[in-house]
């Protein structure tokens, strides 16, 4: 399905993210423009419903804080100096293992707000990009990343207690002066991992909200 980069009514614009309903039967709505935004946001959503989604966020206006919060996505950093080496190894996703690195991704990415279900055509993207790895320690998977430039751009552990590994190890692939990655507030476990790694938020790119 695909998203309106610009859906408009007579309350105002926004941008409509649909292309999770299939896989999450969720959608996305981010206000633009509005004198009313909270009767744009109700259409969107009426709209969203009727394309299948089962729940429907909000972000982009003060007013939204009226409904039940959701997750904030925040931008963390810090220095590459100082941080802790790790022996496990990163392996590029190749054609061969790319649909594996998406199953884990999905998988792994189920429950995390905010998150992007991952489509055969994104995971081909990525395979062109040439940022994807698995995190490995010898013959023991420890988990999947994305890492290029300064920007780790989504990782998971598969092995419990492997996070700071991954990271790490993700850190390897990066050429930057700063180590940066997006996290959902919500997602306390990694925000807990990425505390105690030393990275500091630097940046609120946006809060959702759910509506009714």
């Amino acid at each position: 399905m695909k998203d309106i980069p610009v859906f408009t009514t007579e309350n105002g614009a926004a941008s409509l993210i649909l292309r999770e309903i299939p896989a999450r039967k969720a959608a996305y709505v981010r206000i633009q423009s509005s004198r009313t935004p909270e009767a744009l946001a109700l259409e969107c959503a009426f709209f969203c419903r009727m394309c299948g989604a089962e729940t429907v966020y909000a972000a982009g206006d003060p007013a939204l804080e009226a409904y039940p919060f959701h997750t904030a996505v925040l931008r963390l950093a810090r220095s590459p100096e100082g941080l802790p080496d790790t022996d496990a190894a990163l392996f590029p996703v190749q054609e061969e293992t790319l649909e594996r690195w998406r199953e884990i991704y999905n998988e792994a990415m189920a429950s995390v707000p905010n998150a992007s279900w991952m489509t055969l055509s994104d995971a081909r993207e990525m395979l062109r990009e040439g940022d994807g790895y698995f995190v490995h320690r010898g013959q023991e998977l420890l988990g999947i990343g994305r890492a290029s430039g300064e920007t780790i751009r989504t990782l998971a552990a598969v092995k419990k207690g492997a996070g700071a590994d991954v990271v790490l190890a993700l850190t390897h692939a990066l050429t930057g002066n700063r180590v940066v990655l997006e996290a959902a507030s919500e997602n306390r476990r990694a925000m807990a991992l990425y505390e105690r790694l030393g990275f500091l938020k630097i940046q609120e790119l946006s809060r959702w909200y759910r509506l009714p």
